[in-house]
């Protein structure tokens, strides 16, 4: 009798044990978790409306238009500007670009309502 009264204290001794170490895991990977979420960098998901625009250098709020490279290229063109080159639009939808206007090279630029204008130094 007495070697199986000795058997249910082993498996109870042998059972908290276990449970010891698995609380022990598990608390140390809440902790983990816990660690992780608090050192991970804020979401900026809800500034997604007012965030600049993709791929340029604009300020948050600043709405790039529709208008294309092309649209702009044409209005230059259209004002006899020839050899037009380095076209790009400002974050206030303002394209710019060097061109050739009576042989000279000048900075030109296309404003959002499509006026042309040479641009100064």
């Amino acid at each position: 009798m007495r070697a199986s009264h000795s058997r249910p204290g082993r498996l109870h001794e042998a059972y908290a044990k276990d449970t010891s170490f698995l609380k022990t895991v598990l608390l140390t990977l809440l902790l983990a978790l816990i660690t992780c979420i608090l050192m991970a960098p804020p979401s900026r998901a809800q500034d997604a409306t007012v965030s600049p625009q993709p791929g340029n250098n604009c300020a948050a709020g600043e709405k790039i238009d529709g208008s294309t490279a092309e649209q702009a290229k044409a209005k230059l063109e259209a004002a006899g500007y020839t050899d037009i080159t380095g076209l790009q639009k400002g974050c206030d939808n303002v394209w710019h670009a060097r061109a050739r206007s009576g042989g000279n090279a000048v900075n030109v630029m296309v404003a959002p309502d499509g006026s042309v204008n040479q641009e100064t130094n």
